[in-house]
């Protein structure tokens, strides 16, 4: 069926399949007995997705106290925040518990407004930081030591200085979107690389600098489309006296050197093919950025996973729809940041981790959740309704009763409104995906906050365009100044660990505040979207992330592997 988006200003048409309509009623929860079928969508998916990243925080931080111990911590809620807000020692301690904030559920009111109240007056987990020695300023980070300021970092991260969304990696900086990487610095989509500066979309590479769409390569510069090539510089062949003897004349702890090479491997590579979508391993999906994956469709930085649809960033799950941000889920619609460990069957949902099942409109739970019904900020908890207990009789009998008042609101199917949500729209990651300005956003009614610098207490502050140019010049006291963003102005500070860093590998400092890093690295991504485009070489229709007003070149999968391979 055919259907337009119920957002004002949106109105895109999009298309409700019968397979949607079929996972939709497989979903659908069942009490007593009896299933309650989930309406089809109303949103366009971008719309659905849109309001979904609008709850998941992955890179802002704020200095604040905890609402119990009153000690000072790091959290992803600002301290000028309404939220009730624990540290980590105080949320996961024995001596309090969520079902002490329960509400009985009020029939005379909407579910959503008394949703909003439970999410004011339940203390929330500051950060998402477990198992993790010496890395106290990262944000969804599991089992890892020395990290700082590494944001979405799974799976034993070790010496990590401001990365995003890594598995694996240790002894890099500056990464964005990385797997089981070391040494690196300043490359977005990596996998298996060694040794690896200034390059995006690499595989299995070592001792490279400044390439693009390579595999298996060593020992290359300012190359593209090369496979299992060695001792190559700008696509040509050298021998590894003439590689080396190139290197040598390279001053890689050079600032100007650096932009000098960025510039022209950028202009190199605009003469050179793109393969339209980046799919690895994969069968039967449409999206991009999709490895060792099946049966999925319009997804996005999908790993290891199957019957998916609506989906960005997900690992390791199956059968799930509309939902960012998941780890090892199933059967799950309409979520972000669900999973991690084992999960199941969570609907209309965010922050519901480690191991929860059959959850319903919940926030921030954890523990191995089972059988809850909007609740928030619960812990090892089953059969709790606006986080209070109840039998299992008594909570199917109850759930039936509230599903149908908000059948007759409207609130059946929808998810969380923006209205209540506690992150500021310029905090999410919708910004990153759906840029407003703070203006548009104001206008539909969404939370935003002025970024407002606090000026470290330093004994100086310099200019980044005063910065010694090369590594080998920068005194140790840079370790007490604050460097001005070269581009946005922000102050920002370097750490021993960083310093340590760029003089081991010799990196110049970089002339830019970390969130504008981030922002230029996921810029080098296409967005996550397809645009119709013809083949540059035979002119048969294609499906890619350039869009057709981009320079690229852009070649169908079959013209691009023709020419390089």
């Amino acid at each position: 069926m055919q259907r337009t988006c119920a957002n004002s200003w949106c109105k895109a048409s999009f298309e409700i399949t019968d397979d949607d309509l079929v996972f939709i009623e497989t979903v659908s929860p069942v009490f007593a007995e009896k299933k309650f079928p989930i309406p089809p969508p109303s949103f366009c998916p971008d719309c659905r997705m849109q309001q979904r990243m609008m709850w998941r925080n992955e890179r802002f931080i704020h200095r604040s106290a905890c609402s119990r111990c009153k000690k000072q911590m790091i959290s992803q809620y600002p301290s000028e925040s309404p939220y009730t807000v624990y540290c980590q020692e105080c949320f996961w301690g024995d001596d309090w518990s969520a079902l002490s904030f329960g509400q009985t559920f009020d029939f005379g009111r909407s579910f959503m407004d008394q949703f909003g109240e439970l999410l004011t007056s339940t203390p929330l987990l500051a950060l998402i930081n477990t198992q993790t020695e010496n890395s106290e300023y990262c944000h969804r980070i599991y089992d890892g030591r020395n990290n700082y300021l590494s944001f979405i970092a799974l799976f034993e991260p070790e010496n990590l200085l401001h990365t995003f969304y890594t598995m694996s990696c240790k002894d890099c900086a500056d990464i964005t979107i990385a797997q089981y990487s070391e040494l690196c610095y300043e490359v977005t989509d990596a996998e298996r690389c060694y040794h690896c500066q200034y390059s995006q979309r690499i595989r299995n590479c070592r001792d490279c600098f400044f390439i693009e769409d390579c595999i298996g390569c060593s020992n290359c510069f300012g190359c593209k489309n090369f496979h299992q090539k060695q001792y190559c510089i700008f696509n040509e062949q050298k021998t590894p006296e003439e590689f080396v003897a190139f290197l040598r004349g390279c001053d890689f702890g050079s600032a100007a050197f650096v932009r000098d090479m960025q510039e022209k491997a950028r202009n190199f590579f605009l003469q050179l093919p793109n393969r339209p979508v980046v799919i690895v391993n994969a069968e039967n999906v449409t999206g991009a950025f999709i490895f060792n994956s099946r049966n999925c469709t319009n997804v996005y930085d999908v790993f290891e996973c199957e019957e998916l649809k609506n989906a960005v960033q997900i690992e390791r799950s199956h059968h799930c729809r509309d939902c960012y941000g998941m780890g090892n889920a199933s059967f799950c619609y309409q979520g972000v940041t669900l999973g991690i460990s084992p999960s199941h069957h969570i609907l209309f949902s965010a922050e519901v981790l480690s191991g929860c099942s059959e959850m319903l409109y919940c926030y921030d739970c954890y523990a191995g959740c089972q059988n809850c019904f909007g609740c928030v900020g619960l812990k090892k908890a089953s059969y709790c309704i606006f986080n209070r207990q109840y039998t299992k009789e008594e909570y199917e009998k109850l759930s039936t009763k509230i599903i149908e008042h908000m059948k007759e609101s409207a609130e059946w199917g929808k998810t969380f409104p923006a209205e209540i949500c506690p992150v500021p729209y310029n905090e999410s990651v919708a910004q990153e995906y759906f840029p407003l300005t703070k203006e548009e956003s104001q206008q539909r009614g969404w939370q935003w906050r002025d970024v407002i610098d606090e000026m470290p207490a330093v004994a100086k502050v310099i200019p980044a365009k005063k910065l010694p140019d090369a590594i080998a010049d920068i005194p140790d006291d840079i370790l007490e100044w604050a460097i001005e963003c070269a581009v946005t102005k922000r102050p920002f500070r370097i750490i021993k660990q960083e310093l340590e860093f760029y003089r081991l590998r010799n990196i110049p400092i970089s002339r830019l505040h970390p969130d504008e890093r981030h922002r230029r690295r996921m810029l080098q991504r296409n967005p996550r979207r397809l645009w119709k485009r013809a083949c540059g070489k035979c002119g048969k229709g294609m499906e890619t992330t350039y869009s057709p007003e981009r320079p690229e070149i852009v070649y169908c999968e079959e013209c691009y592997l023709k020419t390089v391979y």
